[in-house]
């Protein structure tokens, strides 16, 4: 039959068609459907009695709690009639320095449900450049910081503009967050995987980087840029100083635009954050003048880290050695979209210019961030530990982010049997595992790996641990099923 819609599955953008996005794929859905029955008190015939999300970073979803501070702030933001009413207020127990900052804030803004400019409130974008500064111990320049609608608005941003024609090229990490490729998708532009190093906790490995920029270029791609995600995303590795600093490098002799994602920059647990700004100040201050002319682009966001605040799609990039002409576009590729959400940027503001040490929410603010941090760590360790003694199963350390990426070796017959449902064995265990336990985690394949191996993403987000065992019991009823 001959459809009257003008839109159909031929007819829409082909790139679209052919972008994929694992994350909030096949599984998750089946998942949800999953999720919708038991809410109507139905499946009673189900294995489990709730689905536990371990599939997206989403860490308000799985009950992690905001912040009290920034959510006293953003509620006076939404209604500023309550300032009005001071003493009450600190009857309902919110504090004086909570009341004082939404007042600053709304001085900035005027009002969360007005536009503000393109790139983001100024006020804000100062309270950012600050942050950056004491992060780093280099000055940063507010006029070059673009406030965003999350992390993934920057990145949808830069690559839109980076990207000039189908020869357009950008090496992305592999495994990979899947934002990445899908946006390379869309927007037609060549996607040139390289491979993280498994053997060494999911570190850089520059020889391989050189070969996949070399291959690229050997047949007539443009590559322009080099994405790092660190803390990494779905691996969760933390490069060291050395790793950022020797990417810096080869951006430089190749001439390559840096794109650092760095959203986990809090959720580090062994080691130490380095960022790109403050590792290409230090390379530019040992040698003047070699590096002066990188290029570097640097996200983060309020949606990961102890803040938590996904719904809330607040983020930022900074800009470091681009062209003025080229900046020029950046502002009027964001201004298409008007601005950011206001509250967004106030969120911005506050996880970046959080209550100091003295004044009066301090105390409950560090109680409240060093407890979530502390039992992330916990968890990732519980699942960690967990991997370590199922058959088949490999871990690299939890060095940060939100996700451990296991590396899982099936019997022969799980893989002839994931043959006959027409799909990769990593799916196919992932989709036993959600049917069995109600809990979803995404297949390697969804993010990238190296042929011939079977990863799965987890987060370590739900509370508690008894699902972690549940995951242990399904991995060795699964080995003797298919064994």
């Amino acid at each position: 039959m001959t459809s009257t819609n003008v839109l159909t599955i031929d007819t829409i953008n082909p790139h679209v068609r052919t972008a994929e996005y694992a994350v909030r794929g096949v599984i998750p859905q089946r998942a949800e459907q999953y999720r919708a029955t038991l809410a109507k008190g139905e499946g009673k015939d189900l294995p489990f009695d709730q689905v536990i999300f371990a599939n997206i970073g989403n860490p308000q979803q799985l009950d992690q709690k905001p912040i009290t501070f920034f959510r006293q702030v953003v509620s006076l933001l939404e209604w500023p009639d309550l300032l009005e009413k001071e003493d009450a207020l600190i009857g309902l127990g919110y504090k004086k320095d909570a009341i004082a900052r939404a007042r600053t804030l709304l001085k900035e803004v005027k009002s969360v449900g007005a536009y503000s400019n393109s790139s983001g409130a100024p006020g804000i974008k100062q309270s950012v450049a600050d942050f950056i500064e004491r992060r780093d111990g280099y000055s940063a320049d507010p006029a070059h910081i673009y406030l965003s609608a999350g992390a993934s608005s920057g990145v949808n941003t830069l690559l839109n503009v980076i990207s000039s024609s189908p020869s357009t090229g950008i090496l992305v990490p592999i495994p990979q967050y899947p934002l990445y490729t899908a946006t390379l998708a869309v927007l037609n532009t060549k996607c040139v995987p390289y491979y993280l190093d498994e053997s060494k906790a999911w570190g850089t490995n520059l020889e391989i980087i050189k070969k996949s920029l070399d291959d690229a270029r050997a047949e007539g791609t443009e590559v322009k840029a080099i994405v790092i995600i660190n803390p990494g995303n779905p691996t969760g590795a933390s490069l060291s100083e050395d790793d950022v600093k020797a990417v810096l490098k080869l951006a430089a002799e190749e001439k390559l635009v840096v794109m650092a994602d760095e959203v986990y920059q809090t959720n580090v647990f062994i080691g130490k954050f380095s960022s790109f700004k403050k590792c290409l100040r230090d390379l530019q201050k040992e040698e003047s003048g070699k590096y002066d002319h990188i290029e570097l682009a640097s996200l983060h966001s309020v949606s990961k880290g102890m803040v938590g605040e996904c719904g809330h799609r607040g983020g930022y990039f900074e800009l470091v050695g681009f062209d003025p002409k080229v900046e020029a576009e950046i502002y009027k590729f964001i201004s298409i979209m008007l601005c950011p959400p206001v509250v967004g940027q106030c969120m911005v503001e506050l996880m970046t210019n959080p209550p100091k040490e003295g004044e009066e929410s301090y105390e409950q603010y560090k109680q409240e961030y060093d407890g979530t941090y502390e039992g992330l760590k916990k968890r990732a360790n519980a699942l960690f530990d967990a991997f370590k003694k199922m058959e088949g199963v490999s871990c690299q350390d939890p060095q940060g982010a939100m996700y451990l990426f296991p590396s899982i070796t099936l019997p022969q017959k799980a893989q002839e049997a994931a043959k006959e449902e027409k799909m990769s064995a990593d799916q196919f265990y992932c989709i036993k595992l959600l049917d069995s336990t109600g809990i979803c985690v995404i297949p390697g394949s969804g993010f990238g790996q190296a042929e011939g191996t079977l990863h799965f993403r987890t987060t370590f987000l739900p509370p508690g641990t008894e699902w972690v065992g549940r995951i242990a019991d399904f991995h060795k009823k699964f080995m003797d099923e298919y064994r």
